[in-house]
């Protein structure tokens, strides 16, 4: 479900302040950058805002962040909704014993970790992104969570990159978006 098809006018603000930045990392990719919207503390506000009007009361008991930047809105997102928050990392970023999960990208490669014991059985999961493009990071992060045996509830994005078709690989799970790339 796309935010972006409501009439809040909070999604245009937002909207207004991710700048596209051509050709990069790699060429051929319009790299949607949050930065600009981080800059402006009400956009960031009303970013945070609608994820939590979503998700108030839904008893969520994790909010998984993707690194890097699902670490920016998913701890206040947590915070707000009473759930903790778990953090996915890089490879090699956690001490002890971890969940390993190695998935594609729109440009590469990657792999997400997981701490044994972030989540247990039957807890109630929200993974948090900046973006989705094909979709191969929230598979993982799906992946992890679940063999930890969480149930994920919805995946969350501030932006959908619609033509890579990320939301058809999430297994028929719910994904929440706040706006579609520009």
């Amino acid at each position: 479900m796309s935010a972006c098809k409501e009439d809040d006018p909070r999604i245009d603000g937002i909207q207004s302040r991710i700048r596209v930045v051509p050709n990069f990392p790699k060429p051929g990719i319009m790299f949607q950058d949050i930065t600009t919207l981080l800059l402006d503390p009400k956009a960031f506000k009303d970013t945070i805002d609608l994820f939590v009007e979503r998700y108030k009361g839904k008893n969520i008991t994790a909010v998984a962040g993707i690194e890097a930047r699902g670490f920016i809105f998913g701890p206040p997102i947590a915070l707000a909704i009473g759930a903790k928050f778990v953090p996915l990392r890089k490879p090699k970023k956690l001490p002890g014993k971890v969940f390993r999960e190695e998935y594609d990208l729109e440009y590469g490669s990657d792999c997400l970790e997981m701490h044994v014991g972030a989540v247990e059985s039957g807890e109630r999961a929200l993974v948090v992104d900046d973006l989705i493009a094909t979709g191969g990071t929230l598979c993982a992060a799906m992946n992890l969570l679940e063999r930890a045996g969480a149930e994920v509830v919805e995946c969350a994005c501030v932006i959908e990159i619609p033509d890579l078709k990320g939301s058809d690989r999430l297994k028929g799970k719910p994904l929440f978006v706040l706006v579609e790339s520009q």
